[in-house]
């Protein structure tokens, strides 16, 4: 019954009418997803209904993996690909990566501009018809380019590609020439933004941040006159406003020449902005940091310097925490000297609404701590996330946290520091708390590198499921490897080898050389970004033919990926003669910056581009094994070709995938960790000797 169901689901098409029965296979396999779905009625979907569906359930798409979508006909791919454009369906780098792999297998790249813009930023550039580069590089220019992360040479490649599409020397970008490069400028050197046609703040709007150097250049080029705001003593609110985030940037030597009327409202607008949440608490203080540097050396300043501690401002009271420009009045000095006890403990939650400078948290810190010599209460712990970095291991102790809540402002902070995880999460813990599967994906995955063994031991198998897909690449090796460990023992018994890699996938980092190479026997095709971030003295000790299997039909990846720390480190572990038969590039890599890759690194694009071409490297595409699914993609058999659902759902072959017949044995969590595992990343010799007294724990 369940297959002729199955075969029903795969035969309808867009507006058929989601059938019961295709409703009772999916609530069969609905216990492999947590997801909840929005106004899906119990019989099914019509038409008019599926797209209102779907786009209120867009979340259920990010759950996209790659492994069965290998067996999609091309037909069907496409849909699949053009409808995550359509419904904008935020996708990973891992997502991204072998989806762009398949979509080129299938010769649909030709149809870039009916695909995501993130999907283009992965594609092999060296298949980009000359007729087509202009219009495929707009629209990859729409992009994030951070996604590119972890492959360092198709960035640098994609740049190449983009300036070569210009079709003549680029000295100098025109208005034109920055329309068609966009979000990729963020990538280019002070020099190339310096003598960009002044509508390169346009693009520079679109950066996540600027380096140094950038902004250095971004300062020059106000400086100048030539963009459409003018010279900086003539700048008006409007103009500042229409700077975003790129007003953050502006030096104080430059704040010096603006207008002091017009300084002082676009001051207030800042602090509005932070208020209402629409200005990140970094931005917002460089902001801060630099206009009040540009007062510093006004007479006001110079003589409030004079007076020590003495208030010359007059008292602070609620009205004047309420005045946007309080900043501006009151120095960290005068906050000491002018803001009393009981205004303070009234009106905490006004202050900490400045994006206060570091050294008047401390003020307001110490002054808190006279309020309340004993420990700051549970009700105000709420209020001071973005205090909470100035707090000792010591002084965490004497709080008392009752609720998650309480966990999530503090740990959900951008404020909070790494190593104030276990002590917070420990206070919580002694008053009963659980570290639910909400708590943990609330507090973010990174916190998970800091959490004690034992906080880790006591996770439930059921709370650590729905932790969802945590990104742990920023932990320590060791703390990757007890991850590993503890999610090993949570998923080890799933139904199939192809649902087990899906839940374990974002903990490989962590896992050990014996689970790579049976993983390279198991036909899974890991993405590359995966790959990159595995455990590199695991990672050394594979073989060529160990990784080609392992990445599969993703393995021309490694081309994009190879000046990647991790990957150089590999290489430089096997035969040339293997690499070269491989087909990967073994001349000297570019180096490799952690932020972004240097834009006039000389290297020859045609390398960069270059890609695998030889026969036998596409690997072989699985046979059986989906991820997790939930009830509501039964809507998917409306709003796309049904044939589609099956990408969702977590139905399988009972066998497991490929041809290497394994049980999933226990894994055992390491007791403790060794003094040798606490030692810094970068000490390789150590972290080696660390590694090998984890598999020894683990074994």
């Amino acid at each position: 019954m369940i297959g002729s169901l199955r075969q029903s689901a795969l035969g309808s098409r867009v507006g058929a009418l989601a059938s019961p029965g295709l409703a009772l296979l999916l609530s069969l396999t609905a216990h492999c997803s947590g997801l909840q779905t929005k106004g899906f009625p119990k019989g099914g979907l019509n038409t008019s209904e599926a797209n209102t569906w779907v786009r209120d359930n867009t979340s259920l798409l990010q759950n996209f993996w790659c492994l069965p979508a290998s067996e999609l006909p091309r037909e069907e791919l496409s849909t699949l690909i053009r409808s995550l454009a359509s419904q904008r369906v935020p996708l990973k780098a891992w997502q991204l990566s072998c989806l762009a792999n398949l979509a080129a297998r299938q010769g649909l790249q030709d149809d870039f501009a009916f695909h995501p813009p993130n999907l283009l930023l992965f594609y092999n550039l060296s298949q980009v018809r000359e007729a087509n580069c202009r219009a495929f590089i707009h629209h990859a220019a729409q992009g994030d380019t951070e996604l590119l992360a972890n492959l360092p040479n198709q960035r640098v490649a994609l740049q190449h590609t983009a300036l070569a599409c210009l079709g003549r020397p680029h000295l100098q970008l025109s208005a034109s020439d920055l329309g068609l490069l966009g979000v990729l400028v963020c990538d280019m050197e002070a020099p190339q933004i310096m003598t960009a046609d002044p509508r390169v703040l346009k693009n520079l709007l679109r950066c996540p941040r600027l380096t140094v150097m950038q902004t250095a250049a971004l300062n020059a080029l106000l400086a100048s006159g030539k963009t459409q705001i003018g010279p900086p003593g003539s700048w008006n609110l409007e103009g500042l406003q229409a700077l975003g985030p790129l007003a953050t940037y502006i030096s104080p030597q430059l704040w010096e020449k603006v207008q002091e009327a017009v300084g002082l409202d676009f001051f207030c607008s800042v602090v509005a902005a932070y208020r209402a949440g629409q200005l990140s608490r970094h931005n917002a203080r460089r902001f801060v940091t630099n206009f009040l540097e540009s007062k510093a050396n006004s007479v006001s300043s110079r003589l409030k310097r004079r007076t020590g501690h003495s208030c010359v401002r007059g008292n602070i009271t609620a009205a004047t925490l309420r005045d946007d420009l309080f900043l501006v009045h009151y120095d960290c000095t005068q906050l000491e000297s002018c803001l009393g006890t009981r205004v303070l403990r009234a009106n905490l939650d006004p202050l900490l609404q400045h994006p206060l400078p570091a050294e008047c948290q401390r003020v307001v810190k110490a002054k808190l701590a006279q309020i309340y010599p004993h420990g700051i209460p549970e009700d105000q712990l709420h209020l001071i996330a973005s205090l909470v970095y100035l707090y000792s291991l010591a002084e965490i102790g004497q709080w008392n946290i009752t609720s998650g809540d309480t966990v999530m402002v503090l740990l959900a902070s951008d404020a909070a520091l790494e190593n104030q995880t276990e002590a917070v999460l420990q206070k919580f813990l002694d008053h009963n708390g659980k570290l639910t599967g909400a708590l943990l994906v609330a507090i973010g995955g990174s916190r998970l590198c800091w959490m004690s063994l034992k906080q880790i031991q006591i996770i439930q198998p059921s709370e650590f499921r729905l932790a969802g897909a945590p990104d742990i690449s920023p932990c320590p090796q060791s703390r990757k490897d007890v991850l590993f460990a503890k999610a090993h023992e949570v998923f080890r018994n799933a139904s199939t080898v192809g649902e087990y890699y899906y839940l374990i996938r974002p903990y490989l980092g962590g896992a050990p050389l014996k689970e790579l190479q049976y993983l390279a026997q198991a036909n899974i095709s890991m993405d590359i970004d995966t790959f990159t971030n595995l455990n590199p003295f695991m990672l050394k000790n594979l073989s060529v033919d160990n990784v080609r299997n392992l990445l599969g039909q993703n393995v021309g990846d490694l081309q994009k990926a190879r000046s990647h720390p991790n990957v150089i480190l590999w290489m430089h572990s096997q035969n040339m003669s293997d690499l070269s038969e491989m087909g990967l590039d073994t001349s000297p890599t570019l180096a490799y910056g952690t932020s972004r890759p240097l834009a006039n690194t000389a290297y020859p694009p045609s390398d960069l581009i270059h890609t695998l071409n030889r026969p036998g490297n596409d690997g072989v595409a699985p046979t059986s094994g989906c991820p997790p699914v939930h009830l509501g993609y039964l809507s998917l058999t409306v709003a796309l070709p049904s044939s589609l659902l099956w990408l969702l759902l977590c139905q399988a072959p009972s066998g497991p995938i490929g041809t290497a017949p394994r049980t999933l044995g226990p894994w055992t969590l390491p007791l403790v960790l060794t003094p040798s595992c606490r030692t810094p990343e970068h000490q390789i010799q150590k972290q080696q000797s660390c590694q090998m007294e984890q598999d020894t724990q683990l074994g």
